[in-house]
């Protein structure tokens, strides 16, 4: 009597169905894992997202039908009609949960209006950028004063503290969004946003501006711009303020080495982060930061991600202050989450500058928070790369000093511009 041969030789029927039922769970685990898989990997060959659902599905239908199929065959029943029933019922349920997580658009609300202040430049290196000015009161002076904001992709609404009052001594000032931020250009490709079109643009606007010297105040990532800046052009800084800076190196400071902003956050606060995290199309949209920048964009746009980015803002926006001070006030120019991304990845790839920054002999002024998140060695790094520096510390104030101590802040930058004596001690 001739014996029907198995590929899984001479199991015991029951130890064949208990296998047989295990892999069938396993393929009905195991298949959406790899539509993630697929989707991921194309991505280094691809930036197109039907391209990449549908490697995802082909990923998917292979793993189904082979693991699918050898399940059955164990099972004893089924052969290639269960099996296809199978791998098309695991492709819809596939579909259905991709169409529902990954590729569901996040909340994109519409940008609101414009101030009437805020106007534009266009800039010879492709970038709209949006300002506000306060003229001089009387004869101008020859060097304009320029706020740089945060984040990156993090602007401020409005003339920042203590604009006005040194508008009043003479100055002009401005204050920008930086390219991929607030009202001004969100790139197409946004591996173009670097610190070296950063750099590119602000010469632009001292060009612009007609100013062979310009003042720069840098908050925070601003202040790393600054240095930057100073780094490429210092022949074209008269002077120059870092606030609460960050990174003067960002390979020596990558990720959250330089300080964690986030340490303080209430329980309530940590979930609502919590879940704003773990948003599958943020979580895709990174994973694809990683391979193919292009494609995480193609993903998600800048308009969702941004409303991101700034509900995560809104909800750390007083956890980097002293404990008991006064709220942060909110205001709708949006960030930039590409702009954030990009520019930060790219910092942490420039070479040191401090071989050349410590030949800069332009007047420079640090100024730290007594509760600045920013490790200490970051902000006295400054101090002891720039030759012309002076650092001060101010009591009371957190990483934004401007807010928690304007009067103060305010009186620092006109004495420093002005060249009379600071009101607070020198470090």
């Amino acid at each position: 009597m001739a014996l029907r041969s198995s590929p899984f030789g001479p199991f015991p029927p029951l130890a064949r169905r208990i296998c047989g039922g295990l892999l069938l769970a396993v393929t009905v685990v195991l298949t959406p894992v790899a539509a993630a898989a697929g989707f991921v990997v194309a991505a280094f060959a691809t930036a197109s997202v039907p391209l990449l659902a549908a490697t995802g599905l082909a990923v998917a239908a292979a793993v189904a039908a082979l693991l699918g199929g050898a399940a059955f065959s164990l099972l004893g029943k089924g052969g290639l009609r269960a099996t296809a029933t199978l791998t098309g019922v695991l492709l819809l349920g596939v579909s259905a949960l991709a169409a529902a997580t990954v590729l569901r658009p996040m909340p994109a609300p519409a940008a609101g209006p414009v101030p009437s202040d805020v106007r534009f430049w266009n800039l010879p290196t492709g970038s709209r950028i949006a300002y506000v000015h306060t003229p001089a009161v009387g004869t101008p002076r020859p060097t304009p004063v320029i706020f740089l904001h945060g984040g990156p992709g993090t602007p401020g609404e409005g003339i920042p503290t203590g604009g006005r009052e040194l508008a009043a001594n003479g100055f002009e000032v401005y204050s920008y969004d930086q390219v991929g931020a607030g009202r001004s250009t969100r790139l197409s490709d946004i591996t173009g946003y670097t610190v070296a079109r950063q750099v590119a643009d602000l010469d632009a606007i001292r060009r612009l501006l007609g100013a062979d010297r310009i003042v720069l105040v840098g908050q925070s990532w601003g202040g790393s711009l600054a240095a930057q800046y100073l780094r490429a052009h210092a022949s074209h800084v008269a002077k120059a303020v870092f606030a609460s800076p960050g990174a003067l190196w960002g390979r020596e400071y990558p990720g959250a080495k330089a300080g964690e902003p986030w340490d303080d956050l209430t329980p309530a606060q940590r979930s609502r982060r919590d879940d704003l995290d773990s948003r599958p199309r943020l979580i895709a949209a990174s994973l694809l930061l990683g391979v193919n920048p292009r494609a995480a964009h193609a993903l998600a746009g800048d308009r969702e991600l941004d409303h991101w980015m700034h509900e995560v803002a809104l909800l750390g926006k007083d956890t980097t202050s002293c404990v008991g001070a006064a709220p942060t006030e909110a205001h709708n120019n949006p960030q930039g989450f590409y702009g954030n991304q990009m520019t930060v990845k790219d910092f942490e790839q420039l070479p040191d500058p401090r071989p050349v920054l410590r030949k800069v002999h332009v007047p420079s002024l640090v100024l730290r928070g007594q509760c600045d998140f920013v490790k200490p060695e970051v902000t006295q790094e400054y101090r002891q790369t720039l030759p012309d520096s002076r650092l001060v510390h101010v009591q009371g104030a957190g990483h934004a000093i401007a807010h928690a101590q304007p009067r103060l802040y305010t009186a620092l930058l006109r004495s420093f511009l002005l060249d009379k004596p600071l009101p607070a001690p020198e470090s």
